[in-house]
């Protein structure tokens, strides 16, 4: 059956697009593969208001990839908690993967100060540009 482009069936559905985010063509901080334990806070999917442990996988200057077994909403921002007490708010900019319960999204840091800076406790090396 051939439909004209404004003529639609009545059991077609819209299907959402995939929501990715744009990224320009080079990183702005190389990703340093280390793990690393961390609180996060905020609110998941259903609205429900969560604190809990996770974790943080590869690391840069601008945020991570982080772990738990929680669903959360990409575009939300939740708190990051490091072992040091230091805490920053960050943005859920994609989902990752999710396999057995546990999901994995990326974050980056809401603030662009000091503190944001030096949460990991580590130096980056400079991206070569």
């Amino acid at each position: 059956m051939n439909l004209k482009p404004s003529e639609r069936h009545p059991t077609d559905q819209m299907v959402p697009a995939k929501v990715t985010r744009s990224q320009p063509a080079r990183r702005r901080s190389s990703r340093i593969a280390l793990n690393a334990p961390i609180a996060l806070s905020g609110e998941d999917r259903h609205k429900r208001s969560f604190t809990m442990p996770a974790r943080a996988t590869n690391l840069n200057r601008h945020g991570a990839a982080v772990q738990l077994n929680r669903e959360l909403l990409v575009g939300s921002v939740v708190l990051v908690r490091n072992k040091r007490g230091t805490q920053v708010s960050a943005r859920v900019v994609a989902q990752l993967a999710a396999t057995k319960g546990v999901s994995t999204y990326a974050i980056e840091f809401v603030e662009k100060d000091d503190k944001a800076n030096s949460f990991w406790g580590i130096t980056f090396p400079s991206n070569p540009n």
